[in-house]
């Protein structure tokens, strides 16, 4: 046990002596964490309209007060003319266009449609959530005038029936709760199976894996020592997420915070074996770098439901998606972390995390006695 120590000391020098080891397992987490909260986004706001109102009576101005001060849209123009509708979106800089009727108040107590909404279309999603954004606001500010006695407002300012829509587990709609459980599948993946392969073919191609070997500790302890600092250093990282997530992202625990915890050691002992696997598989470190870099980003990022759904996907890619493991994880991650459920919802996919790590550890292992003893 002394022996296997001290090979632990040994790697824990090998990572903090190289600066830019350390760049990649403690800063990137933070700024990947960062960006894809803050940055990599779905959500669309201040997105910049435009409004034309000949009408210009206290309706029309108090509609426009409330759309300046929502947080999804700046009133950046006011219309002189219809004719300019087509030219402000030529430019590119206006992403909705607000057209009140002449005779807008009039309209309003006839029930006639006295709002139209223009959007940009060659974006059809964000077009789609604009129009949708401004609607819910046409239809508060209706309910908003009667309750204070304006006028008999009996029908709505633009559609004749207003869905009551509730959004469960993210009303504001914010693109954080979809990214955190995808940033941190994607992290903890990258980092171990990355690091534990470099570090393994690293000895290897500098020769000193013989070395190694030599000594009197077994050659399971060996790879172990390899793998416990990236562990650890996987378990400051996902504490560190976590704390962004809550703090910084505003992304709450739901859920079972043991059970998240116990989730995510699961994924990084997959991960880890993934990267023992890999190393057995190549024998340079550049080779290792793009096997566990290029080779399983691509797919945890496209493959795992981070950005995609999956449901979306055709068939056979949904088939493939069932092999990475990053999948299971952030499905399992937003049930607890997001949803709040209880363990039960979740046994699926723990078990499937927990054969998967098996059977890599089991057929890494296997691949590397035969490779040693050849």
């Amino acid at each position: 046990m002394k022996q296997f120590v001290v090979f632990i000391k040994k790697e824990f020098y090998h990572i903090f002596r190289d600066k830019r080891t350390m760049l990649i397992l403690l800063v990137m987490p933070v700024v990947q964490i960062l960006l894809f909260g803050f940055a990599i986004t779905t959500e669309v706001k201040n997105a910049q309209i435009a409004v034309f109102d000949p009408s210009k009576d206290v309706y029309t101005q108090y509609i426009k007060e409330r759309f300046q001060a929502s947080e999804y849209f700046t009133v950046a123009r006011e219309l002189t003319n219809p004719d300019q509708i087509n030219d402000v979106f030529k430019y590119g800089k206006i992403n909705l266009v607000l057209v009140f009727s002449e005779n807008f108040a009039d309209n309003l107590m006839t029930g006639e449609s006295a709002v139209q909404l223009i959007s940009d279309g060659t974006e059809p999603n964000q077009a789609s959530m604009l129009t949708g954004y401004a609607s819910g606001i046409l239809n508060a500010c209706r309910q908003e005038l009667a309750t204070m006695g304006h006028a008999p407002l009996s029908a709505p300012l633009s559609i004749q029936i207003a869905p009551e829509v509730r959004m469960l587990y993210n009303p504001q709609g914010k693109g954080a709760y979809n990214f955190v459980p995808g940033v941190m599948g994607l992290i903890l993946m990258l980092i171990c199976a990355m690091m534990t392969s470099i570090a393994i073919v690293r000895e290897k191609e500098t020769g000193t894996m013989e070395i190694l070997l030599s000594s009197p500790v077994k050659p399971i302890y060996i790879i172990l020592a390899k793998a416990v600092p990236y562990f650890i250093l996987s378990v400051v990282n996902l504490a560190t997420i976590l704390l962004l997530s809550v703090y910084a992202l505003d992304v709450p625990v739901s859920g079972s915070l043991f059970w998240l915890i116990l989730l995510s050691f699961l994924f990084i002992f997959t991960a880890l074996a993934l990267g023992l696997l890999i190393s057995t598989l190549v024998n340079t470190q550049m080779a290792a770098m793009l096997a566990s870099g290029m080779g399983l980003m691509m797919p945890v990022m496209l493959l795992s439901g981070m950005i995609f759904p999956i449901e979306s996907m055709i068939e056979i890619l949904q088939k493939i998606s069932a092999i990475i493991p990053a999948r299971w994880y952030i499905e399992a991650v937003k049930k607890i972390m997001i949803q709040g459920v209880e363990i039960q919802f979740v046994v699926k996919e723990f078990c499937i995390l927990a054969v998967m790590t098996g059977c890599l550890i089991l057929f890494s292992l296997s691949r590397f006695k035969t490779r040693l003893s050849s």
